[in-house]
């Protein structure tokens, strides 16, 4: 398990944008991970109205759970991790329309195809072990000039 204090030094994302509380596990060979996070009015897309955060925001977890993904596996391989950027959202299925205040959210993705520095993600949001959003998410890392035979 990695705590979010650890986190901040695997993943760019902080204050209000960390969006993780911790990595419950994850494997290399398998390329997946999973995470937690509880809804609290600290997220920084939270809807005081609604008393959530809109379901939609759900790529944003899973983009950050792949981030520390990559960032695990990078420090493995003993390399600082790179900044990423999302590239593309498909098949993006929402059941839900707001994640409600307090609840934990699990975030699952696994990676389903690659070509560096570019890797596209299966991701699903569950809710009281209910699937409430599953979708592709295509990322790219960015190239370090210094270090571009990594793969």
């Amino acid at each position: 398990m990695i705590e979010k204090k650890e986190l901040l030094n695997i993943i760019p994302h902080k204050g209000k944008m960390m969006m993780l509380d911790r990595i419950t596990k994850y494997c290399i060979q398998e390329k997946s991970v999973e995470a937690e996070y509880k809804i609290t009015e600290d997220c920084l897309f939270y809807n005081e109205k609604e008393e959530g955060v809109p379901s939609w925001v759900g790529f944003e977890f899973i983009a950050q759970a792949i981030s520390a993904f990559i960032g695990i596996r990078e420090r493995e391989k003993g390399i600082p991790p790179n900044e990423g950027y999302i590239l593309g959202i498909s098949q993006m299925n929402i059941s839900l329309t707001f994640l409600k205040k307090n609840s934990i959210i699990t975030i699952n993705s696994k990676e389903i195809e690659s070509m560096y520095p570019v890797y596209i993600f299966q991701g699903e949001i569950f809710l009281n072990g209910q699937e409430v959003l599953s979708g592709k998410i295509t990322v790219m890392e960015a190239v370090d000039r210094q270090n571009q035979s990594k793969e």
